[in-house]
């Protein structure tokens, strides 16, 4: 259920004049305060300060995949004041990387009654927005907000939370192995096309690789199959590399791409540093555990009373490159020392 703001201050009229509660009668005092409780809002006087909140989360992959992520929401909500078990439960829901499974989880959480349910990407918060108008939603990280919510500033409905800012990020990612690779002349991009998020990144790839001079080609990608052929076919370009784009598929899958690129000797370029601490050679995105960090933070607003549609979409404000030079070595890759002076962080 959907909470409301805290109770408004009440100020009192009697016959059109602002009046003073000790001047009214205690006949008249008694209909006005009964008018007033009746037209607050149902919320703030259902709170009760013993409350345990329940919290559906409609994750992609299973916990211990999430688990900077997972760790970075709880130590969001302890550092506002929840203690788990305590003042609130999660239930934790994962797809385990099939999106058409979001819709029978998220009712199962509606059926649940839980008093709020977070979303991690667009399948998901599809699915969400689909099945509750009332029960407020969060989305943790989402690529494109805009095909969910009306605007920015005022999202509409039941629904807010945070973008993850990734379409901009592969023009981003395509120049960042332009400045990797020597004679660097093909990307291949690894995208879920099924995913309403994912057409609008292609265009950017398309966009940075005309200007750069490189040929894009794009591999869509639906199940495991398609990803052991993607790369596969990047194998055979010998001045080439790959985008992996961010989606239940490669997340589900993220040992099985790291595998196969370090089999195949393919550099690739990731969308989140979880991918290069698995062993995946470089990532350039988001830092994910900020954005959960951050979603405590809209989860207590909409816990005092706040509406989703008053809490704007917000943008993501840490973005982090990662390289794992390990890897470089693997398959044979020098990376230059000016890209390793930019990078965040470098793992040796």
């Amino acid at each position: 259920m959907e909470r409301a703001p805290a109770a408004p201050a009440v100020k009192w009229y009697a016959l059109g004049r602002l009046v003073a509660p000790d001047r009214l009668e205690g006949g008249q005092f008694i209909r006005l305060f009964g008018s007033a409780a009746a037209a607050w809002p149902l919320g703030a006087r259902a709170q009760q300060p013993n409350k345990v909140w329940r919290i559906g989360m409609l994750e992609t992959v299973a916990a211990p995949l999430k688990a900077a992520d997972f760790d970075a929401f709880r130590s969001g909500l302890e550092a506002l004041g929840y203690v788990e078990t305590r003042d609130l439960k999660i239930e934790y829901r994962s797809a385990d990387g099939h999106p058409d499974r979001f819709p029978t989880l998220v009712q199962e959480l509606v059926k649940q009654n839980v008093d709020l349910i977070t979303t991690r990407g667009t399948p998901a918060a599809f699915a969400a927005k689909n099945a509750t108008k009332t029960i407020p939603i969060v989305m943790v990280a989402i690529g494109e907000p805009l095909l969910v919510v009306a605007s920015l500033a005022r999202p509409g409905g039941n629904i807010t939370g945070l973008s993850a800012f990734v379409n901009d990020l592969m023009g981003k990612r395509t120049e960042l192995l332009r400045d990797m690779l020597p004679g660097f002349s093909w990307v291949g991009a690894m995208l879920n096309m099924s995913n309403s998020s994912q057409p609008p990144q292609w265009t950017e790839i398309q966009k940075t690789a005309r200007t750069s001079g490189v040929e894009a080609q794009l591999f869509d990608v639906r199940n495991a199959a398609n990803l052991a052929t993607a790369i596969d076919d990047a194998s055979k370009k010998k001045a080439g590399a790959l985008i992996v784009g961010i989606d239940t598929l490669t997340q589900a899958n993220q040992r099985l791409i790291i595998e196969l690129a370090a089999k195949h000797r393919v550099p690739a370029i990731y969308p989140s540093r979880e991918f290069v601490d698995a062993g995946g050679l470089t990532s350039f995105g988001v830092n994910y555990p900020d954005l959960y960090r951050r979603a405590a933070t809209f989860v207590d607003k909409i816990f005092k009373g706040a509406k989703p549609n008053d809490l704007p979409v917000e943008q993501p404000t840490k973005f982090e490159l990662v390289v794992n030079l390990k890897t470089a070595k693997a398959i044979g890759l020098t990376v230059p020392p000016m890209l390793l002076a930019r990078a965040d962080e470098v793992i040796e």
